[in-house]
């Protein structure tokens, strides 16, 4: 038989003549069959009943597939009625200590279902300064205490620069519980914890506000200024008994540590908070 290869490449008419000496001499479809692939499919079990069914078994009806597990439900956005909610316990703590509890006990904040800790405070409530930071991060959550990662080691020097510790300080954030993946909080998120933050403040009642970062500042201080602009002047926190506090907007510890050319910044307005506090004595 002639080679059917010709300069390496099969000779079509060749081949036709190989398959019908081979006996395959008619088409079986319009279109070729890749039998590998074929091969290549899971098979299907052979059935191992008969196709003919009585008519009683026809009209079975097939068993229903078990339903898989209803995933659990999600935790509820915050809306109006967990602000007024929040609003109405805030306002029933009199005490930092009935504060604590009440929002241990609150569940209208789906962060809460996501963080290992409620990170009230650190320091002392009965300090002259109060800082607030935004929300707490990895370290926070897991001691429930804030400011206690690389950025409260910064915190905790900047400080000790002007005298103070955190036993003549007292530490709390905006946000009580740690958003996942320390994303940014939502403007539900936030507004849900405004009220536990604002009698926070109303109840420690310091000398002199600390706002650590642009969220912080722009909720407390009720403004819609940048960071950069708001940081070294002085401002006021009023809370809601109408209670005026100095307050100094400066830069947060976690930025001054991805930018540490700032840290004079954040120097200059430490430098006006001791002022401020050798002032009000």
């Amino acid at each position: 038989m002639t080679s059917i290869m010709r300069h390496g490449q099969p000779d079509p008419r060749e081949l036709l003549a190989f398959y019908a000496d081979a006996g395959a001499d008619e088409a079986l479809a319009e279109e070729p069959v890749n039998r590998f692939a074929q091969a290549a499919a899971p098979t299907r079990a052979p059935e191992t009943e008969p196709r003919q069914r009585s008519n009683a078994a026809q009209s079975t009806p097939a068993r229903a597939a078990t339903p898989a597990p209803r995933p659990a439900a999600p935790a509820a956005v915050p809306d109006e009625a967990q602000a007024a909610l929040a609003r109405e316990l805030a306002a029933q703590a009199g005490t930092l200590e009935e504060l604590r509890k009440q929002m241990a006990a609150f569940d209208g904040c789906n962060l809460k279902f996501t963080a290992k800790n409620l990170v009230f405070a650190d320091g002392n409530p009965e300090a002259e300064v109060m800082l607030v930071g935004e929300a707490p991060g990895r370290d926070e959550d897991l001691e429930g205490l804030p400011f206690v990662g690389r950025s409260g080691q910064l915190l905790d020097r900047m400080l000790a620069a002007i005298g103070l510790d955190r036993k003549s300080a007292y530490i709390a954030n905006v946000i009580p519980w740690r958003p996942p993946g320390n994303r940014t909080p939502t403007p539900h998120e936030t507004e849900i914890c405004r009220p536990f933050i604002e009698r926070q403040i109303e109840l420690a009642n310091p000398k002199v506000l600390v706002t650590l970062g642009g969220p912080s500042a722009k909720l407390l201080l009720n403004t819609t200024d940048g960071i950069l602009r708001l940081r070294g002047n002085w401002r006021t926190h009023q809370t809601k008994a109408g209670v005026t506090i100095p307050a100094m907007p400066t830069l947060h510890p976690a930025y001054l540590l991805r930018n540490p050319a700032h840290k004079k910044l954040a120097w200059r307005d430490f430098l006006e908070i001791k002022a401020r506090l050798a002032q009000l004595g």
